[in-house]
């Protein structure tokens, strides 16, 4: 059974720094891409940044620069280095995990809330 746990989330100040954490269990881990995804009170969920599962990234325009996604294969963990965190930061963050043929993401866990703010 396919398992996905956040842990990280918190409050911080405008400038500050977090990182988020996801333990992976239940399948093959390093043959999935993997996702940090956002959802912002009464925004739709979006797609923050990606791994490969051969640790190609990608990420939005708003975080380039800022966050760093990573992922430790040994250990089943997916990680997000966010620096230089802005309000509009602000929401909950949840991982995914993408399907082999790449055509969507098919698990979640069940979020982190990550709160930037003065």
């Amino acid at each position: 059974q396919v398992h996905l746990v956040e842990s990280g989330g918190g409050l911080v100040q405008p400038g500050g720094s977090l990182r988020l954490s996801c333990a992976a269990s239940g399948y093959i881990f390093n043959i999935h891409a993997m996702g940090w995804y956002r959802q912002a009170p009464g925004a739709q969920r979006e797609l923050v940044a990606s791994i490969s599962a051969t640790g190609s990234t990608n990420y939005i325009d708003s975080v380039k620069g800022r966050f760093t996604i990573s992922r430790d294969n040994a250990e089943k963990m997916v990680y997000l280095q966010m620096n230089n965190l802005k309000p509009e930061d602000t929401a909950v963050y949840y991982c995914a995990r993408r399907k082999v043929d790449g055509t969507r993401y098919d698990y979640w866990g069940q979020g982190t809330q990550v709160t930037v703010s003065s």
